[in-house]
């Protein structure tokens, strides 16, 4: 069961510096499709939803409920996807490599009877890109899942994991982890993890 927003300041990173430790990194891969579209429309913050089953790929389906940060791959070039800011980051032709922040859970505000995976990737586009594949790469927690008396609590808390994921990508021993093969093979199948060390 969620617990209520906790009022104490919030730490601006999260997970080691020396970098991830067990059970992370964890693989996701999975086509992206249409969530409750909620992301874009009442939160200002756009999101990459895939099926749950794609926690299957690390055998991870029991991860716990909450918000964790890492890389998202996605393969633009298959889909046509067009970028709003700089270019195609770390993909090497095969795709495109962004930071990400990803809630996994039942988002308790929103009172949701199925559980989700939703992602948002730091990087602008100009085009939806359903059905397009995305490969993730889960280093580290966030936070568990709140539940919310309102929707500015719930923004204001999203925003801050943004940051939080952000600042934590940057430290040497996660942005290195941005060139794993893994988050550019896209095949459509379940991969194998192959961490870059």
């Amino acid at each position: 069961m969620p617990t209520h927003r906790p009022t104490r300041p919030r730490s601006p990173l999260a997970g080691p510096s020396a970098g991830p430790t067990s059970p992370f990194p964890i693989p996701l891969s999975g086509p992206i499709v249409k969530g409750f579209g909620r992301g874009s429309r009442d939160l200002g913050i756009p999101t990459a939803n895939i099926p749950l089953a794609g926690l299957s790929v690390g055998g991870h389906q029991e991860v716990e409920s909450g918000v964790y940060y890492g890389w998202a791959g996605v393969d633009v070039d298959a889909h046509g996807l067009r970028v709003t800011e700089g270019g195609n980051e770390g993909g090497g032709g095969a795709g495109g490599v962004w930071p990400m922040v990803m809630s996994i859970g039942w988002n308790p505000f929103y009172k949701n009877t199925v559980r989700s995976v939703e992602v948002h990737i730091m990087h602008g586009f100009a085009n939806d890109f359903y059905g397009a594949r995305m490969n993730l790469l889960i280093l580290g927690f966030v936070r568990p899942e709140y539940d919310y008396v309102d929707k500015e609590s719930l923004v204001e808390d999203i925003r801050t994991d943004i940051e939080v994921a952000r600042r934590s990508l940057e430290r040497e021993a996660y942005a290195r982890l941005k060139d794993d093969p893994y988050l550019i093979q896209f095949q459509g199948g379940e991969h194998e993890q192959q961490v870059a060390s």
